[in-house]
C-alpha cells in the first residue's frame, strides 16, 4: 500500500512536494541546508541574520546552483537598512520568495512584486497579520512564542495560527515548537498552509552549526531554553526590544540575563572571548522549546521524510 502524500493547496501551487519551509536562521541556514530542503521537496531558505551582508549571501548562493526546485532568502529588517546592498542582491538572485521580518516599514513588498518575487514576513499577533496583509504580503509566518531565535513572546503558536487563519485570507505558515509528526499534523489540521521549521533542522548535517553547538542542542531539553536580550545588548545589536531571542541557557545567560539594563563591560569582554573560542557555554545558540525532540545529527531529507510521512499517516 503506497504511503499517503502530504500537501496543501499552497504547497502544490508553489511547486513543492512537501508543505515545508526551513526557517532562514542566521548562521545556521546556509546554502547547503537550503539546497537539502529544496531537494527533499520543500522550500529551502538561505538565512541572512544579524551578520547578513552581500558577501555572505554571495558565499551561500552557489550551493543552490543546479538544484531543481524553488528556494527563498530570509532577511532582517534592520539589517537591510544597515546594509543597503543586501536586498537588491537578494532580488538579483531570483528566489521564488523573500521574507523580511522584525520591522514595520513594508516598502520592500512592492520591490519584490515588481521583480516577480513573492513576499513573506513573520507575524506575532493578529494585528501584525492585518498590517502585513494590507501591505500586500503574500505569505504570513505565524511565529509563536515557542520558537527559537528572535521573535515576540506574546502568543503561543497554535492559538496565534488559529486566530490568523480564521481572519486573514492569506496563506499562513505555522512556526514555533514544531519538531514531530504530531506537531506537523496539528498545524495542518488547524489550517496552516505549511510549516516553517527551525530547531528541528538546526542540528542537521547540512547546517552551519559547529559540532560543539550541535552537541549542546542534542543534550538540551525544553527546560533549557529562555527568551532573553542579553546577547543582543552585549553585542550592541539594534534588535527591537520586542524581539528577544530564545536560546539555550548557559553560563553567560545564568550570570547576566538579569542585568541587561546595566550590563557591565566585564560581560561584553567575556562574550567576545567566548565567541573567539566558540565556547557553547558563553555564545548564543538559538533553540525553541521543541529542542528536546532533537536527539541526533541526521540528514535533512531523513528528518523531513519522517516528519511528513508520519503526519500524513496521522491525518
Amino acid at each position: 500500500m503506497p504511503e499517503p502524500e502530504l500537501s496543501t493547496a499552497w504547497s502544490r501551487a508553489f511547486g513543492l512536494s512537501l508543505p515545508v519551509v526551513n526557517a532562514p536562521m542566521g548562521g545556521v541556514a546556509g546554502g547547503r541546508l537550503a539546497a537539502a530542503v529544496t531537494r527533499a521537496g520543500g522550500l529551502g531558505m538561505i538565512g541572512m541574520g544579524s551578520a547578513g551582508s552581500v558577501a555572505a549571501l554571495e558565499r551561500e548562493l552557489p550551493h543552490l546552483d543546479g538544484v531543481p526546485g524553488p528556494f527563498g532568502i530570509g532577511l532582517v529588517d534592520w539589517v537591510i537598512r544597515a546594509e543597503p546592498g543586501l536586498l537588491p542582491a537578494a532580488i538579483a538572485a531570483r528566489p521564488a520568495l523573500i521574507s523580511v521580518s522584525f520591522g514595520t516599514d513594508m516598502s520592500w513588498v512592492p520591490e519584490l512584486h515588481e521583480a516577480g518575487i513573492l513576499a513573506a514576513t513573520q507575524v506575532f499577533t493578529l494585528d501584525d497579520a492585518h498590517r502585513a496583509q494590507d501591505a500586500g504580503v503574500d505569505v504570513l509566518v505565524a511565529r509563536g512564542s515557542e520558537g527559537g531565535g528572535h521573535g515576540a513572546v506574546e502568543v503561543p503558536t497554535l492559538p496565534l495560527l488559529e486566530s490568523i487563519v480564521a481572519d486573514v485570507p492569506v496563506p499562513v505558515l505555522a512556526a514555533g515548537g514544531i519538531a514531530t509528526a504530531q506537531d506537523l499534523a496539528v498545524a495542518l489540521a488547524a489550517g496552516a498552509s505549511g510549516v516553517w521549521l527551525g530547531t528541528c533542522l538546526a542540528a542537521c548535517a547540512e547546517s552551519m552549526l559547529s559540532d560543539r553547538d550541535r552537541g549542546a542542542m542534542l543534550a538540551a531539553t525544553a527546560e533549557d531554553t529562555l527568551a532573553t536580550r542579553v546577547f543582543d545588548v552585549a553585542m550592541e545589536l539594534p534588535w527591537p526590544a520586542r524581539f528577544p531571542a530564545r536560546v539555550l541557557r548557559n553560563a553567560f545567560t545564568d550570570r547576566w540575563s538579569d542585568r541587561i539594563e546595566d550590563l557591565p563591560e566585564e560581560a561584553r569582554t567575556a562574550l567576545r572571548a567566548g565567541r573567539a573560542a566558540h565556547d557553547p557555554d558563553i555564545v548564543p545558540i538559538d533553540a525553541g522549546i521543541c529542542v528536546g525532540a532533537v536527539t541526533e545529527v541526521r540528514p535533512v531529507a531523513q528528518v523531513l521524510d519522517d516528519l511528513c510521512s508520519g503526519a500524513a499517516n496521522l491525518l
